[in-house]
């Protein structure tokens, strides 16, 4: 399986990641004073606050409270949630080559059905699972209109031609087509009208509480 990592930019230090909460505080609240062409004179002044403080905040120095942060969020002219945004958890990302994607079997699906994990985050704090697959069917595979989950999937035709069923309706389905549904509704590929058939398919599921 392929190993997630996180490739931050590195060639520029105003859009990396805070490692610690007081020094992201510090470069936002410097960088939108310079924006607004204001001294630390200036923001002393607006605020109440003295310069020595001012800049022990920016330098990253100390931890202010809430009562400063929305002192200096109303001078300034911002959100407080603004003085927030470098400091920001690592994201996981992951690039699979063609010849990584792990070939698993999904529950209840025919044997005939190839599936692709393209990628897998592993746990997430967003509430959310979310699994995309590159599925191959071929003129052998069975036609199989009872997969039925939680969430919502999204597939999208790569190659060959497709009737799919949903509920009660079908849809042909060509290359470049895309379909959104919610998959609580039984669901499937109802004939291979051209194949081989390659769609990309991403479902997403509530996280287990």
């Amino acid at each position: 399986m392929p190993q997630a990592v996180s490739k931050p930019d590195k060639k520029d230090p105003r859009t990396r990641p805070e490692k610690d909460l007081e020094s992201a505080i510090g470069r936002e609240v410097r960088a939108h004073r310079h924006q607004q062409d204001m001294t630390v004179a200036d923001l002393s002044r607006k605020t109440g606050l003295s310069m020595g403080m001012l800049s022990k905040i920016e330098n990253g120095n100390i931890s202010p409270s809430l009562t400063t942060l929305q002192s200096l969020a109303t001078a300034l002219n911002v959100p407080i949630t603004t003085f927030f945004k470098r400091y920001e958890r690592r994201r996981k990302a992951v690039h699979v080559r063609p010849s990584d994607a792990a070939e698993i079997t999904r529950t209840g699906a025919p044997d005939s059905y190839r599936y692709n994990l393209l990628g897998d985050l592993g746990p997430s704090h967003t509430g959310v699972s979310v699994e995309p697959y590159l599925i191959t069917l071929t003129d052998n595979a069975d036609i199989h209109t009872g997969f039925q989950h939680d969430g919502v999937e999204l597939i999208y035709v790569l190659e060959g031609e497709i009737r799919y069923r949903h509920g009660d309706d079908t849809y042909d389905l060509q290359p470049g087509d895309s379909f959104f549904f919610d998959a609580d509704a039984p669901h499937g590929p109802e004939e291979l009208i051209r194949v081989p058939v390659r769609v990309l398919s991403v479902i997403s599921t509530p996280k287990a509480s």
